[in-house]
């Protein structure tokens, strides 16, 4: 039994990142009383690696952006051992926000008519329609650097100038211009301006380690300020461990460990799952009862199914002209959807996004990733192959489009545990032939690419192994109960007051980085919230 019960609250949101800062501020005009726990704690910017001397061997470890390498007491252990892709996130105020590289397009319109235009998969019970409101306020809300005008969307406005392309980016159009394949410069969580009291990028380039300036728009410096001020209540060092129910079956709460190591009881009546695509599966699994021996609202037993990882490759060249290619932000130059959709005349169904990815690490991982692939040697020769690489790569990303499987999950492991004991989530998945075929065809038009603006030496790998950013589909959304976890606003289908907001409920993964996506789905469920506060549970 819990060591103690806390008085009930209205609104008990699990997760401080993306989608949970996002639905907190949205839910706050209600003024209604709303919690919510995270159980990592706020980051300091003056600890971030960038402000050390040493900082690109400080992100080896406990800044790793691999929870089993970083480690830390809000950390939860992943048993990657039957995938392929490692899981990748951050826990922590902000969530992975603090830690990504703020690539920001949103989902295609094509996206969510996936069963409809192709055959395949599901179509999504909301379209891009009717998200484009959410989109663009969490635009304004982030602060989003980009161009308007990008003939593979329909028109929409960023609130910022687009962040320079430089010598970098430049080179990378020139190729995609020569071959006549589309490109624009990304839409990007990075500010080119100052912005609501933030300043501007300083094109240091290290963003995944942490932005000690605050140009990068996570939500600890965004959603969060405005949500605290409006009433909102966040617990840090906070790690829930199951959702209970009263005799009704509705949701009343949750069992947790406070900072001290405690397990307490907060009571809620509503409760919101904000906690990433392995995370809201693990909690939910790991609410067993009478009720749902199963796992939490998993009647339809989906909960944990059809985990979407989006499979990366690069390819990356050296140029003989030196690029600059070190300074700016890693991810965000420029994006080409030149092969996005389907084409009946590719082996494979969907598409994938082609994406600039500044190839030029800092002077020490340059030289210790140049020792591992044997092209700059240790010893004699070393000074000169390091001028030669040194600012003088460029790197394509090439990021797939990841179809439901239901064979590929997020499991309990019967061994593995976190520091508070709660079962740790073991990943098991397979790349599928289609997602392989269409990997193996953006490697090499990703390649020619790179040789046709000029590269003297080009190399590819793929899929990545720690590429596993992005945590999609496992609680997914949809009309039918049988086949989903959530209705089409983030309703549990099984518990009428219990909401999913995150990645979890993704249909489909699109060919994107989805975080612009996982917001504006937030927004929309919080929105609809609050315009059915009256009849909520009916």
């Amino acid at each position: 039994m819990p060591v103690s019960a806390n008085d009930p609250v209205d609104v008990l949101i699990v997760g401080a990142g993306a989608s949970g800062a996002a639905v907190a501020w949205s839910l706050a005009e209600t003024r209604m009383h709303i919690v919510c726990m995270e159980q990592g704690d706020w980051a300091n910017p003056a600890e971030y690696p960038t402000n050390y001397p040493d900082w690109e061997q400080r992100l080896q470890g406990e800044n790793s952006i691999d929870p089993n390498v970083r480690g830390r007491p809000s950390d939860y252990p992943v048993n990657n051992d039957d995938s392929p892709i490692s899981v990748v996130n951050f826990n922590g105020v902000g969530g992975g926000t603090v830690m990504y590289a703020a690539h920001f397009p949103r989902l295609h319109p094509s996206d969510f008519r996936v069963r409809t235009l192709d055959g395949v998969a599901d179509d999504w019970p909301v379209n891009y329609d009717r998200l484009e409101p959410y989109f663009a306020e969490n635009d304004r809300m982030m602060g989003v650097s980009g161009l308007a005008g990008d003939p593979s969307y329909p028109p929409k406005q960023p609130p910022l100038p687009p962040l320079p392309l430089g010598r970098f980016g430049e080179t990378l159009a020139g190729g995609f211009n020569r071959l006549g394949w589309h490109w624009w410069p990304s839409d990007s969580a990075i500010i080119s301006r100052p912005y609501r009291g933030r300043d501007q990028c300083l094109n240091l380039g290290p963003c995944m380690s942490g932005c000690a300036q605050g140009a990068k728009s996570s939500t600890d410096i965004t959603y969060w300020p405005e949500a605290l001020r409006s009433g909102v209540e966040l617990r840090t060092r906070c790690r829930v461990r199951e959702i209970t129910l009263n005799e009704a079956g509705m949701a009343d709460g949750v069992i947790y460990y406070d900072p001290d190591g405690e397990e307490r009881h907060q009571r809620a009546e509503v409760v919101v799952l904000a906690c990433n695509g392995v995370g809201t599966p693990r909690i939910l699994l790991n609410s067993k009862s009478s009720q749902f021996p199963d796992g939490l609202a998993n009647r339809s037993g989906m909960v944990g199914r059809n985990l979407m990882f989006h499979p990366v490759g690069f390819v990356q060249g050296l140029f003989e002209e030196r690029l600059d290619s070190h300074k700016g932000p890693l991810g965000c130059s420029l994006l080409s959807n030149q092969f996005y959709e389907t084409d009946p005349d590719r082996d494979f169904v969907r598409g994938y996004m082609m994406q600039g990815v500044r190839g030029g690490a800092g002077p020490w991982n340059t030289a210790m990733q140049g020792a591992a692939s044997g092209r700059i040697p240790w010893g004699p020769g070393h000074h000169e192959a390091f001028r030669r690489h040194f600012d003088h790569t460029a790197t394509i990303g090439v990021l797939c489009e990841d179809l439901p499987e239901a064979h590929n999950t997020v499991t309990l492991d019967p061994e593995l545990a976190d520091s508070d004991g709660i079962p740790a989530p073991k990943i098991t998945y397979r790349l599928s032939g289609n997602t392989s075929r269409m990997l193996e065809h953006g490697l090499a038009h990703a390649r020619e690419v790179m040789e046709t603006a000029g590269a003297v030496e080009v190399v590819s790998v793929g899929p990545a192994r720690e590429a596993g950013w992005h945590l999609l589909g496992t609680a997914r959304m949809g009309r039918d109960p049988e086949r989903s976890v959530v209705n089409p606003w983030g309703r549990s289908h099984d518990v009428r007051n219990l909401f999913i907001v995150d990645g979890s409920i993704f249909v489909t993964a699109g060919a994107v980085n989805p975080t612009s996506t996982i917001q504006a789905l937030a927004l929309y469920i919080a929105d609809t919230m609050k315009k059915n506060l009256a009849n909520l549970f009916d």
